[in-house]
């Protein structure tokens, strides 16, 4: 549990039960009506769920299909009420759950900004004033007065998270809808997301990406069949739930076998030598990692990605790979990886690392253990730093170069 202090939502012994009814139609019903209640099921899609959630948090909701996540969203923002306990909670809330929920489809983008952004608390006026801000984020300015029931599932997403962050809410809640725009706009979301980790808002995510849980949240709860089976420090609790991914009876991943193993600390250097900060496209750069076991390691490699601050993989190698044997550790160890070059768009970068055993299994992982930025030199997009010639061939002139 986080601590008493600045608490902006509480659960206690929180219980959800719903009816699932077995016959198929209505004439069905009421060929059973007076022979008992055998044609509904009762179902407990959460059992005494306690928890608390303190100011500032950006908390990781995860677990298996059916575990019982979105209805926690739904009755920690009012949609739904508990069968059982009750809920406290402070603040304006503003919620993406269900697509295109709190959207009236026969309105226009226009009507259902006022709409949406009136039931999440704002005035006419309010509204009037970051009208513009809204649409303008969406990017869907040409559609803002076509009614939204002709909208793609991404304009739905754009809208519907332009109003909620427009709002200025103390609590934002998120329940995968992210994952349905492209990666433009997914970019533009986290970027305000980091804005209102910033600001000191309180985030709870429900999200399948439990990479995004490792680099995002600072606290985690994971959520089986109705229950809290675990919360806590993300890493932890996202190993738990691959652990309960694997099975009974299946292989411990080597992490849990080996927690003495550890990469302890990591730095980027810049061709001189010092502490890489922004780097120009192409130029050299080294990694160097502190590597502990207090046990001896044998047969062991180091797994190295770089990826750009979304999350686009840039580069993947291992030490195997490579065809470089690592000598058995007992103790300490730094090594060093040099890349000559680095010919990488302009942007945000950061490396992961990873100390793996024989069979491929991670000892121990540092997710973005380094960051460097690669200088804007032009707004050429992707990843990989080209430098492409365009010839232009109109058949009437000589060709000629344009660079």
């Amino acid at each position: 549990m986080a601590g008493n202090d600045n608490i902006v939502i509480r659960t206690v012994d929180l219980s959800k039960r719903f009816t699932i009814r077995k016959d198929k139609s209505l004439k069905e019903r009421v060929l059973k009506r007076g022979r008992g209640r055998s044609h509904a099921e009762q179902f407990w899609a959460l059992r005494d769920v306690n928890l608390e959630i303190a100011s500032g948090h950006t908390i990781g909701l995860i677990g298996p299909n059916g575990s019982g996540k979105s209805t926690l969203l739904q009755m920690i923002t009012g949609i739904i009420t508990p069968t059982t306990g009750y809920i406290e909670r402070t603040g304006r809330v503003a919620a993406l759950l269900n697509l295109g929920a709190g959207f009236h489809p026969d309105l226009t983008g226009r009507e259902n900004v006022y709409l949406n952004a009136s039931i999440l608390g704002l005035t006419r006026k309010e509204i009037d004033r970051h009208f513009e801000a809204i649409v303008a984020f969406s990017e869907i300015e040409k559609f803002i007065d076509t009614p939204v029931k002709f909208y793609s599932s991404g304009m739905y997403v754009r809208l519907a998270f332009a109003v909620a962050v427009h709002v200025d809410p103390d609590i934002l809640i998120i329940d995968e809808v992210l994952a349905v725009g492209d990666e433009a706009f997914q970019r533009k979301c986290r970027d305000r997301i980091k804005l209102f980790q910033d600001r000191g808002k309180t985030i709870v995510l429900v999200t399948h990406s439990l990479d995004q849980v490792e680099q995002w949240c600072d606290r985690a709860i994971l959520l089986v069949k109705g229950d809290v089976v675990a919360e806590g420090n993300p890493k932890d609790v996202v190993a738990r739930f691959r652990e309960i991914q694997r099975g009974p009876g299946a292989r411990p991943s080597a992490g849990a076998q080996r927690t003495d193993v550890e990469i302890s600390a990591a730095r980027a250097l810049g061709p001189d030598g010092a502490p890489a900060g922004t780097l120009a496209s192409g130029s050299p750069m080294a990694l160097e990692c502190d590597i502990t076991s207090e046990q001896a390691l044998t047969d062991w490699s180091v797994r190295i990605e770089l990826r750009k601050a979304d999350g686009t993989l840039a580069h993947a190698s291992t030490t195997t790979q490579r065809g470089i044997a690592m000598p058995d550790l007992a103790g300490a160890m730094t090594i060093r990886i040099d890349f000559p070059a680095l010919p990488l768009a302009a942007g945000k970068y950061h490396a992961d690392l990873a100390v793996l055993e024989a069979q491929g299994q991670v000892l121990h992982e540092r997710k973005q253990a380094v960051r460097f930025i690669i200088a804007r030199e032009c707004e050429d997009g992707g990843v990989v730093a080209l430098d492409p010639r365009v010839t232009v061939v109109d058949g009437r002139a000589p060709a000629r170069v344009v660079e």
